[in-house]
């Protein structure tokens, strides 16, 4: 599952249905904002400085939650319980930077990520990843984020739920509020629509009536 799919059913499981599972998808500004700044982040190659050996576009997964993904960025720090890293002496520790081009969400989706990629660091370089970094585009300041036990929860829980709904028949449907205007896919999920519609419930109805009647009794009549 692609790390980036915890971010959408955090936000919405509907959306993360449409694009995850029916391969849907648009763009609007906000998503072209993310995308440009993500290409940027990418672009810029891997460097050293003050002694922190700076990787960006970095790929990564851990075949024990099933994830994979592109890390925007990985400061490997001089550490001595860290990692080898090959041409490079000494020992080193990841520092992953998750990048954003808005401002702080009130729910952990960003915070959600952050962890799936320490988590995917720590099974790649076999060494304990604890804290990381998100950079916010507003106010263009990075803040620190602890790879908690109780986040590390956050993440199984939701690893879980994704795999829960892909094994579903029906997608989840819409819940109706303020974040559906935000929502680059309001045109293909119709939620004011869907949310209204009671014929599946109706033809449901009708079908339980049916079978509860007697088929030779309704013959003979």
């Amino acid at each position: 599952m692609p790390i980036s799919g915890l971010q959408h059913l955090t936000f919405c499981e509907r959306q993360w249905a449409l694009i995850h599972i029916e391969g849907e998808w648009s763009e609007n500004v906000l998503t072209v904002e993310g995308k440009q700044l993500h290409e940027f982040v990418h672009g810029q190659g891997s460097e050293s400085r003050s002694g922190v050996r700076v990787v960006r576009g970095l790929r990564i997964r851990s075949l024990e939650f099933g994830l994979y993904g592109v890390a925007d960025m990985v400061e490997f720090r001089p550490s001595d319980d860290g990692a080898k890293i090959t041409g490079h002496r000494g020992l080193w520790r990841p520092y992953p930077v998750e990048y954003k081009h808005g401002r702080k969400r009130n729910d952990n989706a960003n915070e959600m990520q952050l962890c799936a990629q320490a988590v995917c660091l720590e099974e790649m370089f076999g060494v304990k990843v604890s804290v990381g970094a998100i950079y916010y585009g507003q106010p263009k300041r990075r803040g620190e984020v602890e790879i908690s036990d109780s986040l590390r929860a956050e993440l199984v829980s939701a690893c879980s739920r994704m795999r829960t709904l892909y094994d579903q028949e029906d997608d989840p449907r819409p819940t109706v509020g303020n974040h559906c205007r935000n929502c680059s896919l309001g045109d293909k999920c119709m939620p004011d629509v869907i949310s209204g519609d009671r014929s599946k419930s109706y033809v449901d109805g009708i079908m339980r009536d049916l079978s509860d009647q007697n088929p030779v009794e309704g013959l003979r009549r």
